[in-house]
């Protein structure tokens, strides 16, 4: 009797979720043969049988959380060996039946209302796009290696088996919404879509209005050029099913709560807060252009901002290029995307960056070395509510600024008053590597900007 237990599947991630079988027990497999798709905060990846023999039980169904280190299968030995390598993988029959049993499993394991598990950044396969290899995770000592049959046709990401299930469906993979890491085909992307392809035409219509899967909300901010606000509709009450259940936090979600609770206990936060006047912008004034100026603005007036800081060495490192990590909510998670070079663009460059970032998003397409070594964050968490907040720092950096609602004040003008429109700031700073003085500049230099009109 053999033992495998799950290894690291890279840069020491303490678990993995279980994608999909491969295998089944009682099968006599090979050697590297394909055993199970797992999914971490960073990749779904394939793991390949560490040995030849008889699988005599699995540890786990799809959606069960392993952690690394866990036993996963156990094995009977190599006395099966032969058996295994007695059928040739070229055979076209044994082919068909492995693909067919593996379907019937599929059908069988996998639930057909499965949401969207997308990693937090940053990673090296998290949000891959077509050229990303990111769903190898390396290579690990003997036949422990970690390979993917992730293939990709396009900008579609499936696997062999997943792809099988869509052909004996018969469903267009380009009719498919992919919901897994990268932007791969899940098991129950394929189901789901079969399903809506099956009802009838009034039915699917409705479902096409309302999609089952939400795609993700978009960083986009509301622009300032209408002074006189129509009264709007009432939006739909949104209802969501509560089950009273705990549930297993995965995917994206899982990730972003390891990194919240990493940067609560690194950083020594403080944060201030102010108003910029910006009612001598102009009409149709590109907010977003115009908030990441501004930071850039800041950080030339107190570089200290933009910058790195070692707490375990005591070291910081003040950086001379401005890249900012830029907060996108999503109903999957947090992403924070980087948008690089800020310091060197102009507005359209900066809106032609925001509408890529948005579409990688949307296709959850962003590359690997997009997702990380930020200088300094942006949100606007104000494009929902609210007008203050306490926004999070990701080390290792050291200052996040937050754009709250867009609010019109009454202010005094030569000793009159007067409504102008204003963006509430939330500068949150790591006391550990700003001073209060530092960080007081930089706010000021920031909303001296946004208070032009250009």
């Amino acid at each position: 009797m053999k033992l495998f237990k799950l290894p690291d599947l890279g840069e020491g991630l303490p678990d993995a979720e279980i994608v999909e079988w491969h295998v089944k027990e009682g099968d006599v497999v090979k050697e590297d043969q394909p055993m199970v798709s797992m999914e971490t905060a960073k990749a779904v990846v394939d793991v390949p049988c560490p040995y030849s023999g008889t699988i005599t039980k699995l540890h786990g169904q799809p959606g069960d959380v392993i952690d690394t280190g866990a036993v996963l299968v156990e094995f009977d030995g190599e006395t099966q060996a032969a058996q295994a390598t007695a059928v040739s993988n070229d055979s076209p029959i044994q082919l068909q039946n492995d693909i067919e049993d593996l379907i019937d499993e599929l059908d069988n394991n996998l639930p057909l209302n499965e949401m969207p598990e997308q990693h937090y950044p940053p990673s090296k396969a998290e949000l891959a796009n077509e050229d990303d290899s990111g769903t190898v995770v390396g290579e690990m000592e003997s036949s422990n290696r970690v390979v993917s049959d992730i293939s990709s046709i396009g900008n579609i990401k499936i696997a062999p088996a997943v792809k099988a299930l869509a052909k004996k469906l018969k469903v267009n993979l380009n009719d498919v919404i992919a919901t897994g890491v990268g932007g791969v085909i899940r098991p129950s992307d394929i189901k789901l879509t079969h399903q809506m392809q099956s009802q009838s035409p009034q039915t699917a219509a409705t479902k096409e209005i309302h999609p089952p899967i939400p795609e993700p909300q978009q960083a986009q901010v509301v622009q300032p050029s209408v002074v006189v606000h129509k009264p709007k509709a009432p939006d739909p009450v949104a209802t969501k099913t509560v089950t009273d259940q705990w549930q297993q936090v995965k995917g994206t979600r899982r990730a972003m709560a390891r990194i919240m609770a990493d940067a609560h206990a690194k950083i020594v936060p403080t944060t201030l807060m102010d108003d910029a006047d910006i009612h001598k912008w102009q009409v149709g004034e590109d907010i977003t252009a115009r908030l990441i100026r501004s930071l850039v603005k800041g950080v030339e007036a107190e570089p200290a901002l933009n910058a790195w800081f070692d707490g375990d060495k005591l070291a910081k490192r003040n950086i001379s290029h401005v890249d900012v990590g830029i907060a996108v909510d999503t109903p999957d998670g947090l992403f924070v995307p980087t948008m690089r070079n800020c310091d060197q663009r102009d507005a359209v460059q900066v809106r032609q960056g925001m509408n890529k970032i948005k579409e990688q998003i949307k296709t959850r397409s962003i590359p690997p070395e997009d997702m990380k070594d930020f200088t300094i964050m942006l949100s606007n968490f104000g494009i929902f509510a609210g007008r203050y907040a306490t926004p999070v720092i990701t080390p290792p950096c050291v200052a996040i600024m937050a754009a709250g609602k867009l609010l019109n004040e009454v202010v005094p003008v030569l000793g009159g008053f007067e409504v102008h429109r204003m963006i509430p700031l939330s500068l949150t700073f790591d006391h550990r590597a700003v001073t209060g003085g530092e960080a007081a500049r930089f706010l000021a230099a920031v909303i001296k900007d946004l208070n032009k009109s250009r």
